[in-house]
């Protein structure tokens, strides 16, 4: 993809609105578009802003069928600190009340499409049920991850205590938007202070976003060992026959619009590494036999399925990634096996009666276990796999394997450039992404960060959430406005229909206290280290650990002795189920 340096000539910078935004040029809209039930309407949607003496600005004339407008409740209908989805006839949004005012918002969660009326509501933004994905309720922009896009906002009024809601027809419809972002200007910035920047690696998309929200004019250059744009490397291993286009985040000319590069490029003032990870080694015989496979690309997943078809799978390792592909396999293969070192899947990261409840769930689904397990040869025919040979000395035939045996940073080729890194080869950084060398910043599964729900403690989170924080942090200190990592870990996983949500940082939990039922896999698992609680987990429990996310973000702390008793209506939205 060409680049804004193509052809070097001084051209203008300018900023690009969306179609919200110039829908609030044009409306004379406030930038929150709300509505108090305390007074009569305004023409602009928002209260206060002109007086009933006074006109307001002249408005250019736009088409009235681009718009829909509709009575959906009376003032009354909703208390403070609630929600409802309402229907406009050419689409749904969602009403909020709260402080007395209304708002309308896009209903579906941009990232995976989520009912945001089903999420948690607190202090002037929604966090998504399923994923953590936060949107201030006022302007609808993206506050924490997952997910790259906002939400569309919709003009609200009140007239005879009716809330009426006035929105354009084509925001309704995308329910999403993107933010503003500037251009690429071939003259050189000097207010910047630097020319270029370089992001190495393909998680590192929301670093450029936000380099271009900020008004960063000058060039930004992608690199990336993989030859498509960047995509949703979550859903890999949950949904293998996706392709590389179904799975993209932002198309090859939504990059070229917003001048982002995805070239091999070198010259660089500032650097952002979020190469990430790779798979863990393996010592096997047998390492020449073809169908074995690290999940890693579209490619991978795509020949894994097709070679999976009425034949026998095996995966070795109870990762997330590798108990995912496991689970997407069972309704394709002839027979699933799963080889783990441990006695029970996720007892390390879930505890032992959440993870032999997953156990379970798995055995159910025809997956049969091969646990205190490894993996001694590979067995071919012809140089095609048909056997794994366990170290103690149990064949299983196999068709087609997926090692999922765990990751180790991909940091090997910055052993001789001077940025630091620690014994296991994270590079270190502080806590606005830089690392020991000035210009170079670091962000994703390659590093160990200062986290403060540990007391600056330097850690290693491998959450895709967690990589988009760090792209935002290090994008913003590039800029010269330091920000600091203040979210929530927030990871899921997806197995048979049911999902695993996870927040909090719970590693070296010493007690796990569950509520809910085990066998009938609806529960909340609440992960303690001392007297405090670090961690939450949940099936079938939506939205409480977005509502424990929320808890722990705003800085309040759970109490071990607060979820012992049993009694845990207090963090349960109403709807919930």
């Amino acid at each position: 993809m060409g680049g804004c340096f193509s052809k070097p000539k001084p051209v203008e910078v300018k900023v690009e609105l969306s179609l919200l935004e110039k829908e609030r040029e044009v409306d004379g809209l406030s930038p929150n578009g709300k509505a108090s039930p305390l007074g009569d309407s305004r023409p602009n949607g928002a209260l206060g802003r002109y007086s009933d003496e006074e006109a307001a600005p002249p408005r250019l004339c736009l088409q009235p069928r681009d718009y829909v407008e509709a009575s959906v409740c009376h003032v009354k209908d909703l208390e403070n600190g609630q929600m409802r989805e309402v229907d406009l006839g050419s689409g749904r949004a969602l009403l909020i009340k709260e402080h007395g005012e209304f708002s309308a918002i896009a209903h579906k969660c941009p990232h995976y499409g989520a009912p945001l009326v089903k999420g948690v509501l607190s202090k002037g933004h929604i966090r998504c049920p399923w994923h953590g994905a936060c949107f201030n309720i006022s302007t609808g922009d993206l506050e924490d991850f997952p997910g790259l896009d906002s939400l569309a906002t919709f003009q609200v009024r009140v007239e005879k205590d009716k809330v009426i809601i006035r929105a354009n027809k084509q925001a309704l419809q995308a329910q999403k938007r993107s933010k503003p972002m500037s251009r690429c200007s071939a003259v050189i910035n000097s207010n910047t202070g630097f020319s270029h920047v370089l992001i190495i690696g393909p998680a590192a998309l929301v670093c450029a976003e936000t380099l271009r929200q900020e008004g960063f004019t000058d060039r930004i250059v992608m690199c990336t060992a993989d030859k498509h744009p960047p995509y949703d490397r979550p859903k890999l291993s949950k949904s293998l026959e996706s392709t590389a286009e179904q799975l993209r985040l932002r198309s090859p000319d939504f990059l070229q619009q917003h001048d982002i590069e995805l070239l091999t490029e070198k010259e660089y003032r500032k650097l952002f590494i979020a190469t990430g990870s790779k798979p863990r080694p393996m010592t096997y015989q047998g390492k020449d036999v073809a169908n074995v496979f690290h999940l890693g690309t579209p490619e991978d997943a795509n020949s894994i399925a097709r070679l999976a078809h009425n034949r026998n799978a095996v995966v070795v390792g109870t990762s997330f990634v590798g108990m995912e592909v496991a689970a997407a396999l069972t309704d394709k293969a002839h027979s699933v096996s799963i080889i783990g070192i441990e006695s029970i899947p996720f007892k390390k990261a879930l505890g032992e009666k959440v993870g032999k409840a997953i156990m379970k769930l798995f055995e159910g689904n025809r997956v049969k276990f091969y646990m205190l397990n490894e993996v001694s040869e590979m067995k071919g025919h012809q140089g095609q796999l048909k056997e794994v040979v366990l170290k103690s000395g149990k064949v299983i035939r196999a068709d087609v394997c997926v090692i999922g045996t765990g990751s180790v940073p991909a940091s090997g080729f910055l052993k001789q450039s001077g940025i630091h890194m620690d014994s296991k080869g994270f590079i270190t950084v502080n806590k606005t992404m830089q690392t020991n060398m000035e210009g170079v910043y670091a962000g994703g599964d390659v590093v160990v960060f200062p986290f403060p729900q540990r007391n600056n403690k330097k850690v290693n989170i491998p959450h895709w959430q967690m990589a988009h924080v760090h792209g935002r942090v290090a994008a913003l200190s590039m800029m010269g406005k330091p920000a600091e990592v203040k979210t929530v870990p927030y990871f899921w996983s997806a197995m048979f229909g049911k999902s695993i949500r996870y927040a909090g940082y719970g590693e070296g939990f010493d007690n796990v206290i569950i509520q809910g039922d085990l066998e009938e896999l609806r529960f909340v698992a609440f992960y303690t280290r001392g007297e405090e609680v670090v961690a939450v987990a949940s099936m079938n429990y939506d939205p409480i650990v977005s509502r424990v996310a929320e808890v722990l973000g705003s800085g309040r702390t759970i109490r071990k002795r607060d979820v012992e008793t049993g009694d845990i209506a207090w963090l349960i939205d109403k709807g919930s189920q």
